[in-house]
């Protein structure tokens, strides 16, 4: 099942809609970036291991979120053997396009009702994830990462609907390691680097582009669900 409803290879198309995450995953994931930066002691701060650690965490934030692709598309299997029920997965994986738009343009802020349901997860995560710091060594930079991936995040939850109407457990996963690696530039980009790219994310023109480009992925969806719909 390819629940974007495009020509458009559905993993490519996750990895864009991460990508136009980038001004969310920003604000959200950058202040972590800089505590887990900051939790390495002075001591071992060398460029080459900051950049394994990073990508450490991030290794495993992508895989937690491979793990909870695979959770939602098993769950889809389970309650879309009936063609209606097919079809109702992917409405609600267009309409989470549409709301995950919204969150990203500033313009609704309804995906924070989900975060709020997450954080009852995420309270009995995070005292687990403090007991990794401080990283000093890869695997726990990746242990630490895979907890991280867990945060309550409307984007994700956005994506994870779209992994229900995925149809396999494999696809779902590799459709959120697809989105994963699309929220890589944002998230790993430090410095000045930072800086520049946070400011050309939080421009409200980029915003707006951003949100309008995944409404029409997700209108075009709904559009391919209509019976007949281009003949």
């Amino acid at each position: 099942m390819n629940p974007v409803g495009l020509d458009l290879p559905p993993l490519l198309a996750a990895f864009v809609f991460g990508l136009l995450g980038g001004a969310h995953c920003i604000g959200m994931c950058g202040g972590i970036m800089s505590a887990l930066t900051f939790a390495v002691p002075p001591s071992m701060r060398s460029p080459a291991r900051l950049a394994g650690l990073l990508l450490g965490y991030n290794a495993g934030r992508v895989a937690s979120y491979m793990v909870a692709g695979a959770l939602a598309a098993g769950l889809g299997t389970l309650v879309s053997l009936a063609p209606a029920a097919r079809v109702a997965l992917q409405a609600l994986a267009a309409v989470m396009l549409i709301l995950m738009a919204l969150y990203i343009a500033h313009w609704w802020k309804g995906l924070l009702a989900l975060e709020a349901l997450g954080r009852r997860l995420w309270r009995h995560v995070e005292p687990v994830g403090r007991r990794l710091m401080p990283v000093v060594h890869l695997p726990q930079a990746f242990a630490l990462g895979a907890l991280w991936g867990w945060l309550p995040c409307g984007l994700v939850y956005s994506m994870l609907a779209w992994s229900l109407a995925s149809g396999a457990p494999a696809q779902g996963a590799l459709l959120m390691g697809a989105f994963g690696l699309g929220t890589l530039p944002a998230v790993l980009a430090t410095g000045v680097a930072a800086r520049s790219l946070s400011g050309l994310n939080r421009h409200p023109a980029t915003r707006t582009l951003a949100a309008l480009s995944i409404i029409a992925f997700a209108l075009y969806q709904l559009w391919a669900l209509v019976p007949h719909a281009g003949h």
